[in-house]
């Protein structure tokens, strides 16, 4: 995705830098915008909990209907609603920006990347007020708010709430990120169907065609043996296409982009809007939706929240001093950075959903395993 992400940086970079010639009296070049696209698309899923969007879920229903629940009365709506909601884009701005012991401001990318990779600027509360693409989700917890607070303070971006509630307008080069991310999923994913058997070769010429027919060479397509071949030459084009007409819609509504009043992603604007869908949609049935990716996501359902049920007790327990012989076991588990129980319980439990969320699925059912006495 950074590659993609790069491509369409660099591209609307060159065209912003001819339009406004004092960004480069500023010492901007087109690289620059490029660099930065890429940067914040690198870490645009660094926060997904394991089992993806499905984990997201698991999360946010251990506080809302699971053993979790018994903290609401204790929390902030705010905080609340962080958990019972878990966003892995908020989550990923923690990632990025928490300090830790001897790593003060995360991983201290700039202020222009940050701003890139928040898609949803605004807090958990209220949920979709409005339907524009930046109401859609949101972008982090009320354990960084004041770091949010400075990245768009120094960013100047524009004020959306009217209200105390926080909410912002995007940094217009979040679109960019988000069409990559777009572009990747809608057609890397597509390809890895077909290659792994899930999706028919058929689908792949019937359902791109319209991207590439402009750019296609059909004596070359031919010519490739093997359908891995094949397939890569067709989503090379359909990425390059879909490259450009991002790049397109991005530099006809700067101004709108400017403004905020840009109300959708930019490929929710281009003219293969209806073939992107189709496309997601024999994904969802086909990959998405499989036996064994849905048999994976109930299964980890049942895993985060035991994870979460053993160490939020454990962490909790330990700091109402009574924890017992399990309880210290189980923290001799966690990397020093979550073990210190803080005296607020709203961070003490973000600090095991924070740990839960860095896992990989592999590395989340494993552990399960363990802590449920198989060691095998």
């Amino acid at each position: 995705m950074s590659v993609v992400g790069r491509s369409i940086g660099r591209r609307v970079g060159k065209v912003l830098l001819e339009r406004h010639p004092n960004l480069v009296d500023l010492g901007y070049t087109f690289n620059d915008f490029g660099a930065i696209v890429a940067a914040a698309s690198v870490t645009h899923d660094i926060g997904n909990p394991p089992f993806g969007h499905s984990g997201e879920k698991a999360i946010g229903e251990y506080f809302k209907t699971g053993n979790g629940s018994k903290f609401k009365a204790q929390l902030s709506d705010k905080e609340y609603q962080d958990l019972i909601d878990f966003e892995g884009n908020a989550n990923g701005f923690k990632i990025l920006t928490e300090t830790r012991e001897g790593i003060s401001g995360g991983l201290r990318l700039s202020y222009a990347t940050l701003g890139a990779f928040m898609k949803y600027p605004k807090e958990s509360l209220p949920k979709k007020p409005t339907n524009h693409i930046v109401d859609k989700k949101y972008g982090f917890f009320q354990s960084e708010k004041e770091a949010f607070l400075d990245v768009v303070s120094d960013l100047g971006l524009k004020q959306k709430s009217t209200t105390k509630d926080v909410a912002f307008y995007r940094h217009p080069l979040a679109y960019l990120v988000e069409a990559a991310d777009d572009i990747c999923y809608t057609i890397i994913d597509f390809e890895d169907g077909i290659n792994l058997g899930l999706i028919e070769e058929d689908f792949a010429l019937e359902y791109l065609i319209k991207l590439v027919k402009n750019t296609i060479d059909t004596k070359k397509y031919h010519s490739l043996e093997h359908t891995k071949d094949r397939v890569s030459y067709l989503r090379a084009l359909a990425i390059n296409t879909l490259i450009n007409e991002a790049v397109d819609i991005f530099l006809e509504n700067e101004e709108l982009l400017l403004n905020g009043e840009f109300e959708k992603s930019l490929l929710d604007k281009c003219k293969y809007e209806a073939q992107i869908n189709d496309i997601i949609k024999i994904s969802v049935a086909k990959i998405y939706k499989s036996n064994d990716v849905v048999e994976k996501e109930v299964a980890g359902y049942k895993i985060i929240a035991d994870l979460l049920d053993v160490f939020v007790n454990a962490l909790n327990n330990t700091f109402n001093g009574n924890a017992s012989n399990y309880d210290k076991l189980l923290l001799n588990v966690l990397p020093n950075e979550y073990k210190a129980p803080t005296e607020d319980l709203y961070h003490r439990i973000m600090k095991i959903c924070s740990y839960v969320s860095i896992m990989s699925d592999s590395y989340a059912i494993r552990l399960h395993k363990k802590i449920n006495g198989n060691l095998i």
